[in-house]
C-alpha cells in the first residue's frame, strides 16, 4: 500500500489516504463529504483522469479525511522533496513540500516572500488575525480560570491569573489598531 505522503500524484494521495482512514472504497470518502462530490468524481481524480480539482473539492476532501490540505497537495513525508502538482507556474520550481506548507499557511517563515508592499502587508495582517483569535481565546480561558480560582480556591493563584489576563487584554488593545 502506498503511504499518502510519499505518493507521487493527488489522486493517489487522496487514495492511500482515504484507505488509511479506514475507508475502504471511493463511495465511503463520498459519503464522508455528503452530496457535494460523486463517486465517479472521487474516482476520476484518484485514478488521474481528473487532475484539476476545484478549491471546494479540494477542501471538501481533506476535511472528510481530517487532514490538512496540504497532505492532498504535497509529498509530505518528504518535506525536501520538490511540489509536485501539475500547473504551477514556474514562481514555485524549486518549492519543497515543507515550504509550500508554510506559504500555503502564510507563515512567516515561508521561504516565498512577497516583494510588494501589498503582499508583506496582507502577511502581516494576516498574522496578526492569529494572534487577535488566539488572545480573544486565552482571555476566555483566564477568566473561567480566574471565576473558578475566585469560587474555590481563594488563594495567590487569582492575582496570577489576574495579571495574566491584563497582559493578554493589553496585547489585544495593541492589536486593535493594526487590524481596524
Amino acid at each position: 500500500m502506498t503511504k499518502f505522503g510519499s505518493a507521487k500524484a493527488i489522486g493517489s494521495r487522496i487514495q492511500a489516504l482515504r484507505r488509511s482512514r479506514g475507508m475502504r472504497t471511493s463511495k465511503d470518502l463520498a459519503d464522508a463529504i455528503g452530496g457535494s462530490m460523486t463517486v465517479s468524481i472521487i474516482e476520476n481524480i484518484e485514478l488521474g483522469r481528473k487532475s484539476n480539482l476545484d478549491v471546494s473539492q479540494l477542501l471538501n476532501i481533506a476535511m472528510a479525511l481530517q487532514v490538512p490540505p496540504s497532505y492532498i497537495l504535497a509529498p509530505m513525508d518528504d518535506p525536501s522533496a520538490p511540489v509536485d502538482l501539475p500547473g504551477l507556474s514556474s514562481a514555485f520550481d524549486g518549492m519543497t513540500a515543507i515550504e509550500f506548507d508554510a506559504w500555503l499557511a502564510s507563515l512567516e517563515s515561508a521561504s516565498y516572500s512577497s516583494t510588494t508592499l501589498h503582499g508583506r502587508n496582507s502577511l502581516v495582517e494576516l498574522n496578526a488575525l492569529r494572534e487577535w483569535h488566539s488572545l480573544k481565546r486565552e482571555i476566555r480561558r483566564l477568566q473561567a480560570m480566574l471565576r473558578l480560582e475566585d469560587e474555590f480556591l481563594q488563594s495567590s493563584y487569582a492575582s496570577q491569573t489576574q495579571e495574566r489576563l491584563r497582559d493578554a487584554q493589553r496585547s489585544i488593545s495593541r492589536l486593535g489598531p493594526l487590524l481596524n
